[in-house]
């Protein structure tokens, strides 16, 4: 009688030695394996939903992909760096947004600094009242969500103040009103053209002499006040080339005129409810992280 035992043993191995089995008991095929058939299922999926709305689109008369971009928006863009009469294209109002974004992001960048870092130092102040406010301000701001601040200040500009008729003028030539911030600026003289080449001249003179000024101190070990005689520089040939023009002064004040001011310049509410946010906003992470930094440094 022939045995049943090596005969069923040498079955299964040969049923185990099959490429199947083999990719199959392997815990790094199989993974690829299951993944390769998740990514097909979502495939299937993503094909069904995209051929559905395709398809109800087309049934409903919708247009879809970019050609709206070379068509006219309709809209004006009143307050930008650029103008967008309501004939340009949306994919002109598409740039003026991001150049307003642009914008925005940089007058807040520098207002962010700014008063971050003078709130940091004052939650390191001696004085009890200056440190606690200071504090205050940090908690307060950082806790609220930045949407509810941006609807409080749209909320503060545009329904609390009063109309440009009755606006608020705290200083002279300075208007505050529901239709925004009004304040002068000096009129465009071609003067202000070479006073602005003689800035950027004065920011490379400033570079090239702080190189400078590392070298020397790299070969001879002597200091060099670079950073005196650069802020000196970057005010002094502007101010010179200014001079030398005439001096130019000639201020646009705002008037009000009829239901609104002309002359000047202004910020409406929405740009200020947006740019006042995001400042406030933001400086409290900012005070934080300067207050952490002056911490960091030991004593002495």
């Amino acid at each position: 009688m022939t045995p049943k035992g090596p005969v069923i043993a040498s079955a299964e191995f040969r049923l185990a030695s099959t490429p199947f089995r083999q990719i199959w008991y392997d815990k790094g095929k199989r993974a690829v394996i299951y993944q390769v058939a998740f990514m097909a299922i979502l495939g299937v999926l993503g094909y069904y939903l995209l051929f559905n709305i395709h398809a109800n689109l087309k049934r409903q008369s919708i247009a879809t992909g970019f050609g709206f971009l070379s068509k006219q928006s309709g809209f004006r863009i009143t307050e930008s760096l650029i103008p967008h009469p309501a004939t340009r294209t949306y994919a002109h109002a598409l740039m003026v947004g991001f150049i307003d974004t642009l914008e925005v992001s940089f007058i807040g960048i520098v207002l962010t600094v700014i008063v971050g870092t003078l709130v940091g130092i004052a939650r390191l102040s001696q004085n009890w009242i200056v440190a606690k406010l200071a504090g205050v301000y940090v908690e307060v701001l950082r806790d609220v969500p930045v949407l509810l601040q941006l609807f409080f200040w749209y909320a503060v500009f545009y329904q609390n103040l009063p109309s440009p008729r009755q606006a608020m003028s705290p200083v002279a030539g300075f208007f505050l009103c529901n239709r925004g911030m009004f304040f002068p600026i000096p009129k465009y003289d071609p003067a202000y053209k070479y006073v602005v080449f003689a800035f950027l001249v004065a920011c490379i003179l400033a570079l090239v002499l702080r190189r400078w000024a590392r070298k020397r101190h790299e070969k001879s070990g002597k200091l060099f006040p670079y950073l005196r005689v650069s802020i000196t520089v970057v005010i002094a040939l502007p101010m010179l080339v200014w001079w030398l023009c005439g001096a130019p002064l000639t201020m646009s004040i705002p008037k009000l005129r009829g239901f609104n001011f002309e002359g000047g310049i202004s910020i409406s509410p929405e740009f200020a409810a947006l740019l006042v946010g995001l400042v406030l906003y933001t400086s409290a992470f900012v005070a934080e992280i300067v207050r952490a930094g002056i911490q960091s440094v030991s004593k002495g």
